[in-house]
């Protein structure tokens, strides 16, 4: 069949694969002794046939508290499946606060794993669908257009990632679930919208092609293991630089104890101008930089230390 031809063929293709979660979370009250409960509600794409399930971070790991109360770690979490009324227990394997994605499992086999796209080739302008559990209500397609590709966006906690841009309908519950192409291939993970008197229409999307290693280290880690440098920083600006007799850069104001920047040589009070030879300004930059090495490689800090600069090797350790 091809999927393309029809909207209806592509949501049938899909939902199969998409889950409805239900997380229970327990709530400590600010004033009064004793625990409450709390529930909340996401999406999910099954992405193995033995009951592996990719979701957001902030599905099952919330972080919500306020001046009245504190939100736990949850609790319980089910799963629901297309046409089936079973909650399916779910654990956790893994989360990753950075790119806001984690991995839970049920416990069962025969699941209809989806079709994953090729999110680099998506363009301006093609059909797409959003596809999970909006209010609660499972199994809810909506559809529309990729909006804008590589849109840089940042969720409530500062993390800040590259995001399909699409009009399809996406509220609360949506979270987790698949924005999917026309032949029926996932290409995205529903993860936010933009909301406010007289938004409609912008939601984000996590790129299906930067999700597979992130999943793959859950499953097998628990985590992302990282290339981390150690140090704590404050970008210095040309105005800051001039005031404070300092340069522009990345000033560094903390260094974590036995960190790959410590052992290096790196001292409190540099100020950070290069990675590998290129001008940084930034922490972004920075971290960019970084990121693109593993665990074990080697990277080379130019510094500036009292007026003077230097080159500082460091061999990068995994992140804590």
């Amino acid at each position: 069949m091809d999927y393309s031809d029809t909207a209806v063929g592509v949501a049938q293709k899909v939902l199969p694969s998409i889950v409805g979660i239900n997380v229970t979370y327990s709530v400590n009250s600010i004033f009064y002794s004793g625990q409450g409960t709390a529930t909340a509600q996401g999406s999910g794409v099954i992405i193995s046939s033995d009951g592996y399930i990719l979701t957001n971070n902030h599905v099952v790991n919330s972080s919500s508290n306020s001046s009245y109360y504190e939100l736990g770690k949850a609790s319980k979490i089910t799963v629901t499946l297309y046409n089936d009324d079973t909650e399916y227990e779910a654990e956790i394997i893994g989360t990753d606060k950075q790119t806001d994605l984690a991995v839970i499992k049920i416990d069962k086999d025969g699941l209809t794993a989806a079709e994953l796209g090729d999110s680099d080739s998506v363009q301006v302008g093609e059909f797409c669908m959003a596809i999970g559990n909006p209010l609660g209500l499972g199994s809810t397609v909506t559809d529309g257009i990729v909006s804008a590709v590589n849109r840089d966006v940042t969720d409530e906690d500062g993390n800040t990632y590259t995001a399909i841009q699409t009009n399809a309908a996406i509220n609360s519950g949506n979270s987790g679930g698949a924005l999917v192409n026309s032949q029926g291939q996932v290409i995205g993970i529903n993860t936010l919208k933009v909301s406010g008197d007289g938004v409609e229409g912008v939601g984000f999307a996590i790129p299906i092609n930067s999700t597979k290693d992130i999943y793959e280290q859950l499953i097998e880690y628990q985590k992302v293991k990282r290339p981390y440098l150690g140090i704590g920083g404050i970008e210095v600006d040309e105005e800051t630089a001039r005031v404070n007799n300092l340069t522009v850069g990345i000033y560094v104001k903390t260094l974590e104890n036995f960190s790959a920047a410590e052992k290096a040589g790196i001292r409190v009070g540099d100020v950070i101008i290069k990675a590998d030879g290129t001008d940084i300004e930034t922490m972004d930059e920075l971290n960019e930089i970084k990121n693109s090495k593993e665990i074990g490689d080697k990277m080379t800090l130019t510094i500036w230390r009292d007026g003077k600069t230097e080159d500082i090797e460091v061999t990068l350790q995994e992140q804590p």
